[in-house]
């Protein structure tokens, strides 16, 4: 289809279909936002083309503020004067390059003479700066015109790749004539060695700039991120994400330290064997990849082709083609966790951030910022520090060996305020004291008796020295089966230590399983989830808990971090960021975002804008009912006191059968949980309810395994489509679900696959949770209580239930033809407040039903005129 160019007022969006009204006003309000700078909230049901209407909205904007800003720049280089007003009343086209000199206030009296001067020469300035920026982006753009056009750039790549080529291969020869010569033994082991010991290390206090690195090549140095993409085939069969970070890390630093011995003017009296570097880590190499990944937008595979034709690191190429991308899309955990982000090279300042599918922003938030050790990680982390400590104890500088102790300390009294021994076996300890405890963060410190140590310095120690990575590759060596040597008997307790930590195998045969996943269960280092948590200490006392758990042996308990308060890490986006859009399909209740998110994070209101669209299919195609009670006349309220009554089992049983004989197709049904699902099949079996439905329509459970839900869906379309296509008794699938399951988000149950969708009760998460009722009483300390309102803890409680139904009950429409009922049962979806959490598209149309029989009449005739006679 050609591409069309919708205008809206001034505005051309380019657009590859003909879009929607809802689209269009889509576009128009988010590229307002952006020019405003403001924070905007966007809902548009799924199946409305939201992803797109982001898209061609954004760039949109980016190409005109692009146009604008050199028009801008333009006319201050050809007037070389300064705007009237500097600063805050600037015109928004400039850069932010340009917006560097501040308004100053003139002091009084000052002579004219001087005030022109310093006026002068802040236009001197600002032309400086503006013909650089011009500069450097006509070189930019005249690379990239080459790239496009010059075919040779490909035949330079190749040509260095066959140099590199030949130049690793006479290396390699050259290592392997040492490692024929005599004390070849001795030297690979001691190789191996040192790959393990720290490097010394130095606080950011003690030391100035870093030494050693290239100034062109240090901004490509990453340590913290997986390096996914890597195409070092000597690297990636290590297997192991921990091993390949480290392993890639450290190849970094031998090509630092090699190119800092070769400047040194003394021989060296003793040679010795030169370390790996990456072959792919050249920086000639990167600039071509990082040139090639600007030309056109590329996908993960392609950018691993590109850097094995370029004989690049794909990654490295990626990361240095950031600041000069104008889009870079990447998951939004990265961007909202700050040393993530920093490690990815992802400056704020000055950006717009679209973040989509954001209906769990604020838990994702908090679950990336909350941390959780259990006691066995504790005793595993303590012994194999301890024993690392023993081994190289000789060889580290005193400062690792300050920390290191410190570290041990913190770890003994983690298990001591869990009622553990760090000495004995954490499998075989029972605790004399159970249950769960919160705490502040100080009265945590106070109670675990570490307050005097500086768990900043701690923290910043295990980031530079990478002592988890280096603890890691010292268990991966050591930890398991040991070829016979002189070191096996110093390490043989220390192996038996280690496999009497794992859990104990039952005789049972395991379920097999695949490849990926075995690989996915792969058990990294303890300390690095230790570290996460002594992070998590830092935050400040207000906005955080320590939960902790005891639970009959020291290997079950735990310590958590909650995070409260998930606008702290959010601050920084929405304070550097020049816009931040929020955009999801059912972003109701929006209280949230501006309660808990944007209010706390400093955002005034008048900065935030709210957008919310109806759906593109007709308004009659959609039947939402509540329904009240059931067939027998039995009252619907799915409360944890009265959901699992028999009664209340049979009777949804029974209106399920009911909606089945009217329902062609596909019907989903919603769940509270798998516990719950479960009580009711299995009540459904012995009733004989599950036999009444199997006539009509063939039953599916969602699976627990993430790894069986692409065959439960392919078998249970498959049925649907046979089904229609026989003309049987059996009129197509029943498939049950769970709320916050693997069903309940991202997967599309367009046409037959979903003509209805039925939600057993009020998903409520569980109110006894003690994460829960802390956060509800740390919302109602911190938030105003509005009068006539509900308290802020208990609003966080139902507008957690409807987002999981808002999120499950829109699986069903997925385009603009498309047409379903959806059922609630429950009587409390009837109450105004309850109603008006649903998305406006669903809200404005819903029917309330207090008994069954004009509910089950509405649906019958609602799926007979659309469907005929079933």
């Amino acid at each position: 289809m050609a591409n069309k160019t919708p205008e809206v007022g001034d505005i051309h969006f380019p657009f590859p279909f003909t879009p929607y009204s809802i689209q269009k006003d889509f576009m128009a309000e988010l590229y307002q936002v952006l020019e405003a700078g403001k924070i905007g909230i966007f809902e548009s049901p799924t199946g409305t083309g939201k992803s797109l209407s982001l898209i061609c909205g954004a760039l949109s904007w980016l190409r005109d503020f692009e146009q604008k800003k050199r028009q801008e720049e333009a006319r201050l280089l050809e007037t070389g004067t300064l705007p009237l007003k500097v600063g805050k009343d600037q015109p928004p086209s400039l850069s932010s390059s340009c917006q560097e000199t501040p308004d100053v206030l003139r002091p009084a009296g000052e002579p004219d003479w001087v005030a022109q001067f310093v006026q002068k020469k802040e236009e001197r300035d600002l032309v400086d700066r503006l013909q650089e920026e011009r500069v450097r982006r006509r070189k930019r753009e005249e690379r990239l015109r080459q790239i496009r056009h010059n075919a040779q750039l490909k035949h330079a790549a190749k040509r260095v790749r066959q140099e590199e080529e030949e130049t690793e291969r006479l290396l390699r020869l050259s290592r392997e004539m040492l490692a024929g010569g005599p004390g070849a033994e001795q030297l690979e082991q001691l190789t191996g060695e040192e790959e393990l010991v720290l490097a010394e290390y130095e606080s950011d206090e003690e030391k100035g700039t870093a030494s050693g690195v290239d100034k062109d090549e240090d901004d490509l140095e990453e340590e913290h991120v997986t390096k996914n993409l890597c195409v070092n085939e000597d690297v990636r069969h290590l297997g192991s994400v921990q091993l390949i970070n480290d392993r890639c890390v450290e190849m970094q630093r031998n090509k630092h330290e090699r190119k800092s011995e070769a400047e040194e003017e003394k021989p060296k009296k003793r040679r010795q064997e030169p370390r790996a570097t990456c072959p792919f880590y050249n920086y000639e190499q990167l600039q071509l990849l990082r040139d090639e990944v600007l030309v056109e937008v590329k996908d993960i595979e392609q950018l691993v082709t590109l850097g094995k034709e370029a004989h690049a690191c794909p990654y490295y190429g990626s990361r240095f083609a950031i600041p000069a991308a104008q889009l870079v899309v990447l998951p939004y955990q990265m961007l909202l966790h700050a040393a993530t982000r920093q490690a990815a090279g992802i400056r704020l300042q000055g950006q717009v951030v679209v973040i989509d599918e954001a209906h769990n922003l604020i838990d994702t938030i908090t679950g990336i910022h909350s941390a959780e050790v259990s006691g066995s990680q504790l005793c595993q982390a303590h012994s194999q520090l301890l024993q690392y400590m023993e081994r190289y104890g000789r060889r580290l500088k005193a400062k690792n060996l300050m920390y290191i102790k410190q570290i041990l300390y913190l770890l003994e009294k983690f298990v001591t305020v869990l009622g553990g021994n760090i000495k004995q076996n954490p499998h075989s300890q029972r605790l004399s004291q159970t249950g769960t405890e919160l705490k502040t963060i100080n009265d945590f410190l106070f109670l675990s008796q570490i307050d005097n140590i500086n768990l900043f310095k701690v923290q910043r120690y295990c980031e530079k020295s990478m002592v988890s990575r280096k603890l890691f590759g010292f268990t991966e060596k050591y930890g398991a089966v040991l070829a016979p040597s002189r070191e096996q008997p110093r390490l043989a307790g220390f192996q038996q230590f280690l496999q009497s930590l794992q859990p104990e195998v039952t005789k049972t045969p395991a379920a097999p399983v695949e490849e990926g996943e075995a690989r996915a269960l792969r058990p990294s280092s303890p300390l690095m989830h230790i570290e996460g948590f002594l992070a998590a200490l830092t935050t400040a006392n207000q906005d955080g808990r320590v939960i902790l758990s005891r639970q009959g042996s020291l290997s079950q308990s735990s310590l958590k971090f909650l995070l409260l308060n998930p606008a702290v890490p959010f601050a920084q986006v929405v304070k550097e960021c020049r816009a931040v859009v929020i955009a999801g399909g059912t972003m109701q209740p929006v209280s949230d975002f501006r309660e808990q998110l944007l209010a706390c994070a400093g955002v005034d209101a008048e900065r935030v804008v709210e957008f919310s669209c109806g759906h593109v299919i007709p308004p009659d195609n959609i039947l939402p009912l509540v329904v009240c009670s059931g067939p027998s006349n039995q009252q619907l309220e799915f409360t944890y006191q009265q959901r699992e009554l028999p009664q209340m089992m049979t009777e949804t049983g029974r209106i399920l059968c009911n909606l089945c004989n009217v329902v062609p197709g596909g019907v989903v049904c919603f769940f509270p949980s798998y516990e719950y699902q479960r009580q009711v099949h299995a009540h459904w079996d012995k009733s004989g309810l599950l036999a009444r439905l199997a006539v009509r329509k063939k039953i599916f459970q969602e699976p627990k395994r993430a790894n069986q839900v692409e065959q439960v869906l392919l078998e249970y379309s498959k049925c649907i489509q046979c089904c229609g296509q026989m003309g049987s008794t059996m009129t197509g699938a029943l498939l049950l679900s769970v709320v916050g399951g693997k069903m309940s988000e991202g997967i599309n149950f367009s046409d037959n696959l979903g003509r209805c969708v039925v939600m057993v009760g009020m998903p409520y998460p569980n109110i006894k949770s003690p994460e829960l009722q802390e956060k509800m009483a740390y919302l109602d300390q911190t938030l105003p209580r509005t009068p006539g309102q509900v308290p802020p803890g208990k609003a966080l409680v139902e507008n957690l239930c409807m987002k999981a139904v808002n999120q499950s009950i829109g699986r069903a429409i997925r385009h603009q033809k498309d047409f379903a009922s959806i059922v609630l049962l429950d009587q409390r979806y009837a109450r105004p407040p309850i109603l008006a959490k649903l998305p406006a598209w669903i809200r404005d149309r819903v029917e309330i039903k207090t008994t069954f029989g004009p509910a089950i009449a509405a649906m019958r005739k609602f799926h007979r005129e659309r469907s005929g006679p079933s």
